[in-house]
Formats: C-alpha cells, structure tokens, sequence
C-alpha cells in the first residue's frame, strides 16, 4: 500500500530508543524525512545514521523537553532547514516508575516533571507545528500515550499525565478550522512493550522464570508488544488513507486492557 507520505516532513520526539525510534525508522522507510530529538548525542546520532541509510533526510537535536526553550530549539532548528512540518509524534515522555508506592511519600515535583515531560511537552510541541500544518492544509498530529491514559492503574502522576494526552488529542480534532485545514489529532496507547535496558526488561532480568510465569496469566498473547508493532499503527495514522481518523484513542495491547 502506498501511504501517501513520501517526500513528507515528520519530526519524532524521544526517538533515541524504543518506541519512538521504531517509528522514526517506519516512517523513513515510507520515504519520510525525519527529525528526531532527544537528550543524549550519541544515542541520536546513530539512529539519524539509520534513518539516512533509508535514502532519506534527517536531523537529530539534542533537547531536554523539561527545558522549554530546548523545544522551541528544536522547532527552530528544523524550521531552519526544511522550512515546514507535515507529521509530528509526541513520542517523549515516561515517570511512570518515579515516586513512592507510598502516594503520600511522592513529592509534588514528580507530579509536576511527569506532568511536563508528557503531557506539556506534547502541547509545546503540538502548538508550535500546527502554524505550519495550517500553511499546508495537511498535517498529522500523533501523541503516544498509553492504555492507562483510558483506564485506572499505575503511578497516578503518570495516569494523569497520560490521560491528558488523550484529551488533548480529543479536543484539538474537535476544532473544526484545524479539521478543515486537513489536520488531524489522534493518540495511541500501547500497553506493556518490551524495550532493551528499560523497566520491563530490568524485571525479566532480576527473575526471568517469575517474570514469564506473570506475562503467562496477565497477557492474553502470552508476551509483551514490540515497539515496531507500535510504529506500524502509527505510521498507517500518518497516512493519507487515514484522513477519516481523526480524535482517536487507537489501544495497542495485544488485549491486555480492560477498557473499551
């Protein structure tokens, strides 16, 4: 299938690993040129080399997203070069392991980082590109969100953060003007994803007979999602097919949920 999206612009937040670089790497290889930013140099530098080795462009910019200067950086620089922005994917964001299990104990500024860090780094992000998507008359807004961003559970900071991500999306498709300028908002809440050197793969690490004896009874497929199984969705959302999509909360979970 031919997604309409070649030759695009798309910027990937927090691409440096795991979800979002599966899907700076899925749009690339549709033929979008793609803008990554994240904290460590290193780290983007070489998925920017992976992205290229695709044939298309790409920038990579170091940001912190708890800085909002840094985002209006990135914005800038990619401004800079390519002049617009046809798809941009909130993917940065995580504190769902900050804190105490003791809700109490959890200061105020992990409810406040985990706040900024997903949720107001999506609005920074989202208000800054929408100028250019309107210009066009074309754009494609995704924020990565999560199921328990539809469904109790989990480090309430980080449940409330990314149920907000789920609003906004919600909300920002309702605006007919940016409907009408062919832009649509829509998130997607993947469930547990399996992702090297991060908090899954520490639990299967510390355990691994106990850690396969819970995904055994919690999982209906038996294992953890993939982050490419994520970017598949998400790129298909980018699409030109997908201009009826518009205001979703697509759940990517293999069943794993509990909500609708």
């Amino acid at each position: 299938m031919n997604l309409g999206i070649k030759g695009k612009f798309a910027l990937v937040t927090g691409a440096s690993h795991g979800i979002g670089r599966a899907i700076a790497l899925a749009l690339a290889g549709e033929g979008c040129n793609v803008a990554i930013c994240a904290r460590k140099k290193e780290k983007i530098d070489k998925v920017v080399r992976e992205i290229k080795a695709k044939g298309v462009k790409s920038l990579g910019i170091s940001a912190d997203v708890l800085i909002p200067k840094d985002i209006d950086r990135v914005m800038k620089s990619l401004i800079s070069v390519w002049g617009t922005l046809h798809i941009l994917v909130n993917n940065v964001g995580g504190g769902g392991r900050w804190g105490s299990v003791i809700v109490e104990e959890t200061k105020e500024k992990v409810w406040l980082d985990v706040f900024e860090k997903n949720a107001l780094a999506a609005i920074r992000f989202t208000m800054s590109a929408i100028p250019y998507m309107r210009q066009q008359k074309w754009g494609r807004v995704i924020t990565i969100s999560s199921t328990l961003g539809r469904e109790g559970g989990g480090a309430p900071w980080f449940n409330i953060a990314k149920t907000a991500e789920t609003a906004l999306m919600k909300n920002l498709a309702l605006q007919h003007y940016l409907a009408r300028d062919g832009i649509t908002f829509n998130s997607i809440a993947p469930g547990c994803i399996m992702i090297p050197d991060t908090g899954w793969d520490e639990e299967y690490r510390k355990n691994p007979k106990a850690f396969q004896k819970m995904v055994d009874e919690k999982f209906p497929l038996g294992r953890l999602g993939t982050p490419d199984e994520v970017a598949s969705i998400a790129v298909f959302v980018c699409s030109k097919q997908a201009s009826l999509l518009n205001g979703a909360s697509i759940i990517v979970d293999g069943g794993e949920s509990k909500c609708f």
